[in-house]
């Protein structure tokens, strides 16, 4: 919060992930698109402590997180484990980003029970 400052700064979750160097670089000319890495823009602390934040969700499993975690091991399965978890960090920025403006408390979703 400190970091952001004030939530109506931000249009939507896309501008405040932008602030905080979460977003990929890109590198277009004409029709091609080319996305590079993050571009780190921002202050360094909260992009720092997101992304540990998502080391822990990928590396403790947890009832509370099983839905993101399941998320983030479905991109660490198809890209790696160090963009499974920049992406985890992007989505924990957005989600932060919108209980701040709503103004609630994370809920996350019941587990679901496995079949037999």
């Amino acid at each position: 919060m400190a970091t952001l400052d004030d939530v109506t700064r931000f249009p939507d979750a896309k501008q405040a992930r932008a602030y905080l160097g979460l977003v990929p670089t890109e590198y277009s000319s004409g029709e091609r698109q080319q996305r590079g890495r993050i571009n780190k823009a921002g202050p360094n602390r909260a992009r720092y402590l997101l992304v540990e934040a998502a080391w822990s969700i990928l590396r403790r499993r947890s009832p509370a997180t099983a839905d993101l975690y399941r998320w983030a091991t479905a991109i660490r399965e198809r890209r790696g484990t160090k963009i499974a978890v920049v992406a985890l960090a992007r989505k924990l920025a957005g989600i932060l980003f919108a209980m701040w403006r709503d103004a609630t408390d994370f809920k996350p979703s019941a587990p679901q029970p496995s079949k037999p």
